[in-house]
């Protein structure tokens, strides 16, 4: 049987006098300190339990007599209370209250203690799963559990820690859309989107893990992967430059102190899904979330929009698509990686003539001399100055910058003040995916690393506590609506 507040708020008492008494204990024997606080710890985690306890027993049992009208029906008072577990941060409780169904025996419709209280779906405490997710979203659900475990006493399980997730995503998939643009007086001058894509290794299908021996056979791998497309929109000042600053910032690769920062800040990611039988494009749908948030944040277009993107050809059919009104230009340090790859295939690597060749090739292409580096670079072919592989490797580089040229207007960009480089979505592909679901070991289902994508999405821009209270505010209209009516 429950007690009553008194009792309860008589036995915290008692045990806050006992850790009195244990310090004071502590203190004469010459206790180390660190030992004392763990133990503090862990009898304040049972003082909270204690009030909690109280608590619950002052909002009563949910006894609002024998019927309980709704709508269109009337329901029943249970012939006997009805115990429901609910697991704290100090513990775990046993309510025991009074629920209404149409007729003994039938689906509970109506507990309304569980109202009275705002009690979760589930058995676990919001602040619980508050605390549990914010480790899930770092580290892997095994060391996330015992992580809390070993602070708490109390966890979910790892299967229960990754339903949560699951459930918490749904809510962050809708917070996402919905969650409102930053105050105008806080964004930049120009509006950026820019996306990529990283690899997430993925289960294989049961079928496919059975080998026929104990080895691999040739070109086989343990795992395979699938692409999370990963996008970010930012706003930024203008920042006006010359060939010469930016040489001078790769260089010495060291940002310069002058630099605006990008404000507000939010990455998202999506996979391709099966729903319902049909394919859903993770590549489609992250650029019409991009094209909407661009659009709300900058509804009049005002702002100039730029998209900043590799080489990915598919890529630049979704910017044509979705973002066609934007500026689009090619990421500097996809260039500047290319520009190496023909280097070596003349110099020695981290040698002083491949330094040379890439600072001389990389200023014209700043300068706006994209036409001269293709034909510098197609003369070393005709010149027959490359061969096996190296003509290969200067081939495809020449390639790339002819696909690419419309968006390698670099002396136009620079004088507009327009970014040149995509590291905010490099940092994005790191941050929210590698960082998290490439760690060793990890295999992904398809609505799992979506679910962990959405959630950390969340976390890594900065609002969780706001994707916290939109997920309980939603769950419990859902849950108390009609009884609160």
């Amino acid at each position: 049987m429950m007690m009553t507040q008194e009792q309860a708020f008589l036995k915290s008492r008692k045990q806050l006098q006992a850790m009195e008494a244990y310090v004071k204990a502590a203190s004469s024997q010459g206790e180390r300190i660190d030992k004392v606080e763990r133990e503090v710890f862990s009898q304040l985690l049972l003082v909270g339990l204690t009030l909690l306890e109280g608590f619950v027993a002052e909002q009563g049992d949910g006894d609002v007599g024998p019927t309980l009208e709704q709508e269109d029906r009337t329901l029943r008072r249970s012939e006997e209370r009805h115990s429901r577990r609910y697991l704290s941060i100090f513990g775990e409780l046993s309510l025991r209250r009074w629920v209404y169904a149409q007729r003994e025996g039938q689906k509970i419709e109506a507990a309304p203690l569980d109202a009275k209280l705002s009690l979760p779906a589930g058995e676990f405490s919001y602040v619980l799963e508050d605390w549990q997710q914010r480790l899930c979203v770092k580290e892997s659900f095994h060391e996330a559990v015992t992580s809390l475990r070993t602070l708490l006493g109390v966890a979910p399980s790892e299967r229960a820690a990754e339903q949560m997730n699951q459930r918490l995503a749904q809510s962050a998939a809708r917070f996402h859309l919905h969650h409102g643009t930053p105050p105008a007086k806080e964004e930049g001058e120009l509006l950026v989107a820019t996306a990529d894509c990283k690899g997430v290794p993925m289960r294989r299908p049961l079928g496919e893990r059975v080998r026929s021996g104990p080895r691999r056979g040739k070109g086989e791998k343990a795992n395979k992967k699938q692409m999370a497309y990963v996008g970010a929109v930012y706003s930024i000042d203008r920042y006006r430059r010359t060939a010469d600053d930016v040489l001078d910032e790769i260089q010495r690769r060291e940002r310069r102190k002058d630099r605006p920062a990008p404000q507000h800040k939010r990455v998202w990611a999506e996979m391709t899904q099966v729903k319902e039988g049909e394919s859903h494009s993770g590549r489609v749908q992250l650029f019409a979330e991009l094209a909407v948030a661009c659009y709300e944040r900058d509804p009049r277009q005002r702002k100039t929009l730029i998209c900043l993107l590799d080489g990915e050809a598919a890529l630049w059919t979704m910017q044509g698509q979705w973002l066609g009104q934007s500026v689009g230009i090619l990421d500097l340090f996809h260039v500047l990686e290319r520009l190496w790859l023909v280097a070596h295939c003349l110099h020695p690597e981290k040698s002083r003539g491949a330094e040379a060749f890439v600072t001389h090739h990389l200023r014209m292409l700043l300068e706006g001399k994209v036409g001269y580096v293709i034909g510098n670079f197609k003369r070393l072919l005709n010149a027959d100055q490359v061969r096996g592989s190296g003509r290969r490797t200067v081939q495809a580089v020449i390639t790339y910058y002819e696909n690419n040229r419309q968006h390698m207007r670099y002396d136009e960009y620079l004088a507009a003040g327009y970014p040149i480089g995509s590291g905010v979505a490099e940092g994005a592909c790191r941050h929210l995916v590698k960082d998290r679901l490439e760690q060793t070991g990890m295999r992904w289902a398809v609505d799992g690393a979506q679910a962990m994508l959405h959630t950390r999405a969340v976390y890594l821009n900065g609002q969780w506590d706001e994707l916290l209270e939109y997920h309980i505010q939603n769950e419990q209209a859902t849950l108390y609506q009609q009884l609160a009516a």
